[in-house]
This record gives structure tokens, sequence and C-alpha cells, in this order.
């Protein structure tokens, strides 16, 4: 994967967060096990997890695994989630975040990798809550494409069985690159709450 700068992907999830109304936050989202504030607490995160691996910074935050526990927002999360996407954004500029060793969810990846890997986790995500709270939602076309990329390489993965998070889902080949990405991450495009 070549290296995508995650900023403007990091600040459209970002402005779907500030979006949320408090009514939303008990919502659905294509996360089964995720309500909205399940899925803003697990991107809250997976910001600063992945935040601290680009800086190779391998304390506590880079060692819980995301099924460990399901994550809730705190008090403070409409000011703190903008912050950790900026930070995140930030950490990845560097080029020597995606050379490397690092580890984030108590895993060791090349830097590459993980870079993948965030890119992913913002582009699915940012679907997932533009979805659940009933948002337009256009990623990042650089993000998405290094994101199509990498589930299209995933589901090849025999040994991954499929999507990084479930079975691929089928979608037509001429569908839309936001679809297909969908499709091969394990969910269904046409998912409504």
């Amino acid at each position: 994967m070549t290296i995508v700068d995650l900023g403007p992907q990091a600040r459209i999830v970002a402005r779907l967060a500030e979006s949320v109304t408090d009514e939303q936050r008990s919502a659905p989202t294509p996360c089964p096990e995720y309500a909205v504030r399940q899925l803003l607490g697990h991107i809250h995160m997976l910001s600063v997890a992945f935040r601290d691996a680009a800086r190779k910074d391998l304390g506590s935050t880079i060692d819980t695994s995301p099924d460990a526990f399901v994550p809730d927002i705190a008090p403070g999360w409409r000011a703190d989630l903008p912050k950790a996407l900026d930070e995140l954004a930030d950490a990845w500029r560097d080029p020597a975040a995606w050379t490397g060793m690092t580890r984030a969810g108590g895993v060791d990846l090349p830097g590459e990798v993980a870079g993948a890997v965030v890119a992913d986790e913002l582009v699915i995500h940012g679907w997932d809550l533009a979805r659940a709270t009933g948002r337009p939602y256009a990623p990042d076309p650089a993000a998405l494409d290094a994101v199509h990329g990498f589930l299209l390489a995933a589901a090849a993965d025999p040994d991954r069985g499929g999507g990084i998070f479930g079975p691929v889902v089928p979608v037509p080949p001429e569908a839309p690159l936001l679809d297909r990405a969908v499709g091969l991450s394990g969910r269904d495009p046409g998912w409504r709450p």
C-alpha cells in the first residue's frame, strides 16, 4: 500500500461524529455489537492506538485487543474524538510511520500494514456511522482506493477466510467502489437501521 494522507478521511469521520445527536447515540449500526455510542468509542480508541502505533510509542494503548471489550463514549467525547482523529492523521503523515515494525491491538505488524488497517478502519467505520445516523457519506477518494485494494487482497487470502470484519458480501462488479469495499469488509452495502 502506498502512503495515504489520512487527514481528509479523518476530517470526514470527525464531521460525521460531530453531527450525531444525543438521541442517535443508542441507534443500531452495521456493526451488530455496537450502537452508535459504542462505535464512537471504538473510533476514539482506535485513533489513539493507531496514533501511538504510527509514533512507535509502544505503551499500553497499543496492547488492547479491539475484541477485549465493547467500548463506549466517555464524557467529553465531542472534544476528545476530533482531537484524537487529528493527532492520528498527523502521526501517519510521518513517512517513518509506514516503515519498520509497530504494534496495534496487541498484534505486531509492519508499519505499512498498520497504515492500511487504520485507513480501512476510518473508511469503513465512517460508512457505518453515516448509515447509522442517516448522513450522506463520500469518503476521501485516495483513502477509498487504498482501502479497496487492501480489502481485495485480504479477501483473497485463504488464511483470513474472507473479509476482515466478516464473510465477504457479494456485490456486483459494476457497483460503486464504496459499495464494493463495504461488501469486501463483510457488510451489506444496502444496510439500513
